[in-house]
């Protein structure tokens, strides 16, 4: 009987260990245009905070909310109808549920849905996230 609980202890540990988030990466706008002809990346950064709330994850509501506020920041730099049109490629492309680079919780491991961070995630987040900006300060 030990020797079955000690082969379900070495068997459970391997599940039991917390997932690492990979580092920061952004797509610009995935599979749509950062800007406009004349303005190449007109809304690049609306798209690239996007990201590190995707690449994040977390709940069905938080996904919402940074879907509207990509809306908001796209229509902000003077392209309302383009917002719109994002927002809706987002709502339906950026799904937790599809095996995509760019999905909601993109930075984790599939399948992770939609859950909060525990508070080793969002720590594990706020690292990389501290990485990812002192790598972008040094670029300038």
């Amino acid at each position: 009987m030990k020797i079955y609980f000690i082969l379900l202890l070495l068997l459970c540990s391997g599940f039991v260990h917390a997932e690492q988030i990979k580092p920061f990466s952004s797509d610009g706008c995935s599979m749509f245009p950062d800007g406009t002809n004349a303005q190449q990346t007109l809304w690049l950064s609306c798209c690239t905070n996007h990201d590190i709330a995707y690449w994040q994850g977390g709940t069905a509501k938080q996904r919402e909310q940074a879907d509207n506020i990509l809306k908001v920041c796209v229509a902000k730099v003077g392209e309302p109808q383009i917002a719109k049109l994002m927002l809706a490629g987002v709502r339906v492309g950026g799904s937790p549920y599809l095996p995509t680079s760019f999905r909601w919780g993109y930075g984790w491991s599939y399948f992770r849905g939609y859950q909060s961070l525990t508070t080793d995630e969002q720590q594990q987040v706020n690292v990389e996230l501290k990485h990812y900006y002192l790598s972008v300060n040094k670029e300038d």
